[in-house]
């Protein structure tokens, strides 16, 4: 298995940033992706609720 698998797994980098709206993103920067997901739902955008999802995985593996 390579080293770097995750660069090579996420097709288009900074996407959901790029898609995220005004009240969905913090004061300090970070991205609200609870309220991402709700919007993903409601409007029944695919694509967003896998990125959101994809970012919710990498959150968890990220190093404290």
């Amino acid at each position: 298995m390579a080293k770097k698998w995750i660069q090579g797994a996420i097709k288009k980098p900074g996407a959901l940033r790029r898609s995220a709206k005004k009240g969905e993103v913090n004061k300090s920067g970070t991205l609200n992706l609870n309220k991402m997901a709700a919007r993903a739902e409601r409007t029944g955008n695919k694509t967003l609720a896998r990125r959101v999802n994809l970012a919710k995985t990498l959150r968890k593996m990220r190093k404290k």
